[in-house]
């Protein structure tokens, strides 16, 4: 079986980020998941890839678009 691939440094960011927003607008991770009916703590512990409809799900309901999301985020340090 093939394994799937990872990029712990994408993840990593993608994740903080995710954080970081959520808790700028002042929400906790039960007032996410109640709204969108995601479990955001799974997807914050960043042991488990985001898929990329998750990803744009949670950036509409954050209010943010994915451009935004990404711009800083880089792949390789």
């Amino acid at each position: 079986m093939k394994q799937q691939r990872r990029n712990d440094i994408l993840v990593e960011q993608v994740v903080e980020r995710l954080k970081s927003i959520r808790r700028a607008r002042g929400l906790t991770q039960e007032s996410v998941r109640f709204d969108t009916d995601l479990n955001i703590g799974r997807i914050e512990s960043g042991r488990h890839s985001i898929s990329l409809t998750t990803l744009a799900d949670l950036c509409d309901y954050y209010g943010v678009s994915l451009g935004d999301f990404f711009r800083e985020i880089v792949t390789r340090r």
